[in-house]
């Protein structure tokens, strides 16, 4: 049998924790080792514990949820953040990853799909909520292309240079 998924829920509410703690603790693959009421005590219990995932809220005292991410992916990089929140933001969404987050969700999410979350995260995969997902595709979408979108080649300066159109 393998090692269960070590777990800390992040939130400053109580009752969110102890739900989530709930579903979680049902699997008999995940294990809720600890528990932080804001972004502070969050960097405290990542380093003193060393959990795989980290179930995060964004808006918290002392310390929010995107900055505690940064500062826990940067100094534990094992250690995967799913960003857990109430506001459907685009600037939580794409703060969150940018600061490193493996996912975003809402808190409104089936268990199921939670306890699938915290699985995929650990495994190494992503995980974004489908409104997140169509906002960063459309994001993308809409950026500049570069005037030359074919691929280069080195030259034998080691410089890339674009492909010969054979003229």
């Amino acid at each position: 049998m393998t090692a269960p998924i070590r777990v800390v829920i992040v939130d400053d509410q109580q009752l969110i924790r102890v739900g989530f703690r709930l579903i979680l603790e049902s699997e008999p693959d995940i294990e809720v080792i600890g528990e932080a009421g804001d972004g502070a005590e969050a960097i405290e219990v990542s380093a003193r514990d060393a959990p795989d995932v980290v179930l995060m809220d964004i808006r918290m005292p002392r310390l929010d949820g995107i900055e505690a991410t940064r500062r826990i992916v940067a100094a534990h990089p094992a250690t995967r953040v799913l960003v857990l929140t109430t506001f459907d933001l685009d600037e939580y969404a794409f703060g969150a990853l940018q600061a490193g987050a493996s996912g975003f969700l809402l808190k409104d999410v089936p268990r199921h799909d939670l306890v699938a979350a915290v699985r995929a995260v650990h495994r190494g995969d992503a995980i974004l909520a489908p409104r997140a997902t169509r906002l960063l595709i459309e994001r993308y979408a809409a950026a500049p292309v570069p005037a030359d979108p074919r691929p280069r080649s080195p030259s034998a300066s080691g410089t890339c240079s674009p492909p010969s159109d054979g003229a």
